[in-house]
Protein backbone atom coordinates (compact mmCIF):
# COMPACT_ATOMS: atom_id res chain seq x y z
CA UNK A 1 0.00 0.00 0.00
CA UNK A 2 1.42 3.46 -1.11
CA UNK A 3 1.67 5.98 1.59
CA UNK A 4 2.84 9.58 1.49
CA UNK A 5 4.08 12.00 3.81
CA UNK A 6 4.53 15.49 3.43
CA UNK A 7 6.39 17.94 4.94
CA UNK A 8 8.29 21.35 4.47
CA UNK A 9 5.39 23.54 5.10
CA UNK A 10 5.35 26.52 7.37
CA UNK A 11 5.13 30.39 7.74
CA UNK A 12 6.68 32.60 5.25
CA UNK A 13 6.93 36.08 4.06
CA UNK A 14 5.45 37.40 0.64
CA UNK A 15 8.34 37.23 -1.85
CA UNK A 16 9.75 33.98 0.32
CA UNK A 17 10.12 30.35 -0.79
CA UNK A 18 9.42 27.31 0.53
CA UNK A 19 10.37 23.66 -0.80
CA UNK A 20 7.61 20.48 0.18
CA UNK A 21 8.50 17.21 0.06
CA UNK A 22 6.39 14.22 -0.52
CA UNK A 23 7.87 10.87 0.54
CA UNK A 24 6.46 7.35 -0.21
CA UNK A 25 6.73 4.83 1.30
CA UNK A 26 5.64 0.46 0.83
CA UNK A 27 5.33 0.94 -3.09
CA UNK A 28 8.10 2.80 -5.56
CA UNK A 29 6.41 5.88 -7.20
CA UNK A 30 7.61 5.01 -10.38
CA UNK A 31 4.68 4.13 -12.92
CA UNK A 32 2.76 6.82 -11.07
CA UNK A 33 1.14 10.10 -11.61
CA UNK A 34 2.58 12.61 -8.64
CA UNK A 35 0.50 15.26 -7.86
CA UNK A 36 0.45 18.88 -5.58
CA UNK A 37 -3.15 20.21 -4.60
CA UNK A 38 -4.15 22.75 -2.33
CA UNK A 39 -7.12 23.92 -0.42
CA UNK A 40 -7.65 27.38 1.15
CA UNK A 41 -10.32 27.92 3.45
CA UNK A 42 -13.46 28.32 2.02
CA UNK A 43 -12.89 27.30 -1.46
CA UNK A 44 -12.66 23.84 -3.31
CA UNK A 45 -9.17 22.00 -3.98
CA UNK A 46 -7.86 22.76 -6.91
CA UNK A 47 -4.47 21.37 -8.82
CA UNK A 48 -1.34 22.91 -8.68
CA UNK A 49 1.48 20.88 -10.14
CA UNK A 50 2.00 17.50 -11.27
CA UNK A 51 4.69 14.71 -12.41
CA UNK A 52 4.89 11.76 -14.43
CA UNK A 53 7.40 10.35 -11.83
CA UNK A 54 9.10 7.50 -14.63
CA UNK A 55 9.36 9.88 -17.59
CA UNK A 56 9.44 13.66 -15.67
CA UNK A 57 6.91 15.18 -17.72
CA UNK A 58 5.13 17.90 -15.40
CA UNK A 59 2.40 20.48 -15.36
CA UNK A 60 1.65 23.69 -14.03
CA UNK A 61 -1.54 25.58 -13.06
CA UNK A 62 -1.82 29.36 -14.80
CA UNK A 63 -1.10 30.23 -11.12
CA UNK A 64 2.12 29.00 -10.36
CA UNK A 65 3.82 28.86 -13.40
CA UNK A 66 7.10 30.18 -12.92
CA UNK A 67 6.93 30.32 -9.62
CA UNK A 68 6.67 26.61 -8.64
CA UNK A 69 8.89 23.97 -10.27
CA UNK A 70 8.07 19.71 -9.23
CA UNK A 71 10.90 17.56 -9.51
CA UNK A 72 11.67 13.76 -7.81
CA UNK A 73 14.65 12.31 -6.35
CA UNK A 74 14.50 8.43 -7.47
CA UNK A 75 16.88 7.58 -5.42
CA UNK A 76 14.46 8.68 -2.56
CA UNK A 77 11.38 8.20 -3.76
CA UNK A 78 10.10 11.75 -3.30
CA UNK A 79 8.56 14.36 -5.02
CA UNK A 80 9.38 18.02 -4.78
CA UNK A 81 7.66 20.79 -4.50
CA UNK A 82 9.70 24.29 -4.64
CA UNK A 83 7.95 27.32 -4.19
CA UNK A 84 8.94 30.66 -5.22
CA UNK A 85 8.07 34.37 -4.58
CA UNK A 86 4.95 33.26 -2.59
CA UNK A 87 2.03 35.35 -2.48
CA UNK A 88 -0.50 35.24 -0.21
CA UNK A 89 -3.35 33.90 -2.04
CA UNK A 90 -0.92 31.01 -2.00
CA UNK A 91 -1.78 30.39 1.58
CA UNK A 92 -3.62 26.54 1.98
CA UNK A 93 -2.93 22.85 3.37
CA UNK A 94 -0.96 21.90 0.55
CA UNK A 95 -1.43 17.47 -0.59
CA UNK A 96 0.41 15.37 -2.63
CA UNK A 97 -1.38 12.62 -4.32
CA UNK A 98 -0.25 9.58 -6.61
CA UNK A 99 -2.09 8.18 -9.39
CA UNK A 100 -1.74 4.89 -11.30
CA UNK A 101 -1.71 6.64 -14.54
CA UNK A 102 1.32 8.27 -16.41
CA UNK A 103 -0.86 11.06 -18.03
CA UNK A 104 -0.63 14.42 -16.69
CA UNK A 105 -3.40 15.75 -15.51
CA UNK A 106 -4.20 18.07 -12.11
CA UNK A 107 -7.42 18.87 -13.21
CA UNK A 108 -9.61 15.47 -11.95
CA UNK A 109 -8.58 14.70 -8.28
CA UNK A 110 -10.85 12.00 -8.27
CA UNK A 111 -8.17 9.97 -10.26
CA UNK A 112 -5.39 10.18 -7.74
CA UNK A 113 -5.74 7.03 -5.83
CA UNK A 114 -3.38 8.00 -2.69
CA UNK A 115 -3.35 11.20 -0.49
CA UNK A 116 -0.60 12.41 2.00
CA UNK A 117 -2.13 14.32 5.16
CA UNK A 118 -1.17 17.60 3.73
CA UNK A 119 1.19 20.49 4.87
CA UNK A 120 0.54 24.13 5.77
CA UNK A 121 1.88 26.61 4.05
CA UNK A 122 1.09 30.28 4.85
CA UNK A 123 2.21 33.29 3.39
CA UNK A 124 2.09 36.31 4.83
CA UNK A 125 1.08 39.81 3.56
Amino acid sequence: QLQLVESGGGLVQSGGSLRLSCAASGATLSGHLIGWFRQAPGKEREGVSCIVYSRGGTAYADSVKGRFTISRDNTKNTVYLQMNKLKPEDTAVYYCAAATMVERNIDKDYLYEYWGQGTQVTVSS
